[in-house]
């Protein structure tokens, strides 16, 4: 009676570790890294504060769903680095906020808040092309010095990637990310002053500028 007692835990272990090594194996992790090139152009003339908030540093999408392997992505850092880059040559003052609304310096005369709407991936044996395809939203927020929203606009991101070249679907995964928020990025750059609401903040900004300017001047003429 004893061995038997034995042998069936012996028989259970065995059925948890199978289950545990099955469970591993269908279930994948993806931590994004990345470095992104600044781009080079024009500088908006604003101070513009920059808040990141702890949710969309530590951003991770899980994908549980029935049909699925399991997926933990992280793209946090990755996207933490970007925007901080990308913002930060926008404009000819960028300050990181560690907390809004509060202690806002009171030189900022924007602040600009993303957040993560959502990501989206299909993989090859979903699409029957051997590549993976990531989209990525985020929701931009603009708000002036007095913390009134000033704009709110959408940025949506693509990247994909073949698998062919690659060791494992996280590489490949990985890469699609990393393309996405290149996208991400470009697509910031070239759309923020066709955002209509910060077209009429900027134009404000300038004509202020311009009076300011003309006011300093105008006793030196006379």
């Amino acid at each position: 009676m004893k061995y038997r007692i034995k042998e069936d835990s012996t028989f259970h272990l065995a059925i948890v570790v199978l289950l545990s090594l099955i469970v591993t194996a269908c279930s994948h992790t993806v931590q994004v890294e990345g470095n992104y090139p600044a781009p080079v152009g024009h500088q908006f003339p604003l101070s513009v504060g920059i808040y990141l908030s702890e949710d969309f540093k530590n951003y991770t999408y899980q994908e549980d769903s029935e049909d699925r392997e399991e997926w933990k992505i992280n793209t946090g850092r990755a996207q933490e680095n970007l925007f901080e880059t990308v913002l930060g040559s926008m404009f000819i003052n960028t300050i990181s906020l560690s907390e809004y609304p509060k202690d806002v310096p009171a030189n900022v005369e924007l602040v600009i808040v993303p957040e993560v709407r959502e990501l989206q991936f299909t993989m090859p044996r979903e699409t029957r092309v051997n590549i993976f395809e990531v989209w990525i939203k985020y929701d931009m927020n603009a708000y002036d010095s007095q913390g009134n929203q000033v704009a709110s606009w959408v940025i949506t991101a693509y990247g994909k990637t073949p698998t062919a070249f690659l060791q494992s679907q996280e590489q490949a995964l990985t890469q699609a990310i990393n393309i996405a928020l290149r996208d991400a990025g470009a697509t910031l750059y070239t759309g923020f002053e066709k955002v209509p609401e910060l077209q009429a903040f900027l134009s404000g900004k300038v004509r202020s500028a311009s009076l300011q300017e003309f006011k300093v001047k105008s006793p030196q003429a006379e």
